[in-house]
C-alpha cells in the first residue's frame, strides 16, 4: 500500500493505493463523502454456461456495468477486456487475469456493482 497526499482546489486529501499486480485505473475516494443512495435491486444476470469457473473476475471500483465485452464460453487471453465499468464518468475495462475461457458472466449491462463484487468467472 502506498499513501499519497493530493491537493484539489486547495484542499488536501490523503489517498492510499493498494498494489494488486494487475493493470487497472486507480480510484481515489474523497474523504467524508455523502452517503451513497441505496443500491437498486440488480437486474437479471446473463445466464451462466455450465456453472461458475475457478477464477473469479472482480470489480476494482464501484460503478455501473456499461458493456459486457466477452460472452460465456469465449476464449480470452490475459489482459483482454471482459467487461467495461463506468465509474466517476470514466470507462474502466475489467480484464482477464490469465488466459482461459469465460465460464460465466454474473452481471448484466446497467447493473450497479461494488468494489470486490464478482463480475465473471473463468476456467
Amino acid at each position: 500500500m502506498k499513501s499519497y497526499t493530493i491537493t484539489v482546489n486547495g484542499t488536501a486529501y490523503e489517498v492510499t493505493v493498494e498494489e494488486t499486480g494487475s493493470v487497472s485505473a486507480p480510484a481515489a475516494a474523497a474523504p467524508k463523502a455523502p452517503a451513497a443512495a441505496p443500491k437498486a435491486a440488480p437486474k437479471a444476470a446473463a445466464p451462466a454456461v455450465s456453472g461458475a469457473g475457478a477464477v473469479k473476475v472482480t470489480a476494482s471500483v464501484p460503478g455501473k456495468v456499461l458493456k459486457v465485452v466477452a460472452g460465456a464460453g469465449q476464449a480470452v487471453k490475459a489482459g483482454d477486456s471482459i467487461i467495461i465499468l463506468e465509474s466517476m464518468k470514466m470507462e474502466i475495462p475489467v480484464v482477464a487475469p490469465q488466459d482461459g475461457t469465460v465460464a460465466s458472466i454474473d452481471v448484466a449491462e446497467g447493473a450497479s456493482v461494488e468494489n470486490g463484487d464478482t463480475l465473471a468467472t473463468m476456467n
